[in-house]
């Protein structure tokens, strides 16, 4: 079972919901470890002292913040703990937005909420208005030694935190600078076409991590001596641009006919 990592509160306006937190995802990719070419050992990592020409292990380690050059202030748990901020445990919802009003660039992790069950009846309403207004919180909270800017959306019965970018992480994109091109109608139109020929629903089972299968089948063939060609590289050729469109239009069409076949 599923155990929180932060318990707090939901706090906004003077509404306070007890709730804990949960990791919501968990990459699934294959594990390779670092060995010592010659035999094929895993080597030990060594933390080593120069100035005292000595090894150590992390126990007899400390975190500290170089304010000069070669200068350091040593910080603890403690004194973590002590951190002044008002979202250390309390997800402070700011205000509301529209749900599409946040770009994609900004959102980095999710985790679920759950309520306690002293809160079940103010998250659930919270969950319920925010369905229903079509409307994300914007709050701060504190948690992994660092202040989150979020964002919380309702998810079936829970309520997903989705921690966020500040704006001063984003990187500015304004020296990025591609060549200006004239867009004709017709371009425009014929590629107006494809997108509606290939839009659907986002089904999330659909779509499944081929780069981590194709690695397995490497590996596994790397154990039976089997030699793997390496895949010829994807040649950058731009066609004539009405006649891909065209060509793309007529496979989308070919193929959404044959599901529609095996369908039926």
């Amino acid at each position: 079972m599923a155990r929180p990592f932060w318990k707090g509160v939901i706090s906004f306006g003077m509404v306070v919901i007890p709730v804990k937190m949960y990791v919501a995802t968990s990459p699934r990719e294959l594990s390779f470890h670092l060995l010592h070419k010659k035999c094929l050992t895993r080597p030990k990592q060594v933390l080593h002292c120069e100035k005292d020409d000595e090894y150590f292990s992390s126990k007899d380690t400390v975190r500290g913040y170089e304010y000069a050059k070669g200068q350091f202030v040593v910080l603890d748990e403690n004194d973590f703990k002590k951190i002044p901020v008002k979202t250390a445990h309390a997800i402070s919802i700011m205000g509301f937005v529209e749900a599409g009003a946040i770009d994609s660039i900004y959102y980095q992790n999710s985790h679920f909420l759950e309520p306690e069950d002293l809160g079940a009846k103010p998250f659930a309403l919270l969950r319920e208005v925010l369905t229903r207004t079509k409307r994300v919180g914007i709050a701060k909270v504190t948690f992994q030694r660092r202040k989150h800017l979020c964002s919380l959306q309702p998810l079936d019965s829970i309520m997903v935190l989705h921690s966020m970018y500040f704006k001063s992480e984003i990187l500015s994109h304004s020296q990025i600078t591609p060549s200006k091109q004239e867009l004709s109608e017709p371009e425009l139109e014929m590629a107006t076409s494809l997108v509606k020929a290939m839009s659907t629903s986002f089904k999330p089972e659909q779509y499944k991590d081929e780069y981590q299968k194709a690695l397995k089948e490497l590996v596994d063939a790397k154990l039976q001596g089997v030699e793997i060609k390496e895949p010829e590289e994807v040649k950058a050729t731009i066609p004539d641009l009405m006649a891909a469109l065209k060509a793309s239009i007529a496979a989308t069409k070919k193929k959404s006919t044959e599901r529609q076949a095996v369908a039926a």
